[in-house]
């Protein structure tokens, strides 16, 4: 069964970085993210979201 919630672990791997790095973004803000108790959970929209509004802000 695909979700539309990811992991930090999923993130890490879609993202091709370190889980302490996907951490780290969320608890900073950087990347889109929601905790549910103790868990970080990321909507994959919304990291792809994510990706194509900083390929833009790069891009400029």
């Amino acid at each position: 069964m695909s979700s539309d919630i990811l992991t930090v672990e999923e993130v890490a791997e879609y993202l091709k970085l370190a889980k302490k790095t996907v951490y780290k973004m969320a608890v900073e803000g950087t990347i889109p993210a929601f905790r549910v108790g103790k868990f970080w959970r990321f909507k994959k929209t919304e990291i792809e979201e994510w990706i194509k509004n900083n390929r833009k802000a790069k891009a400029e």
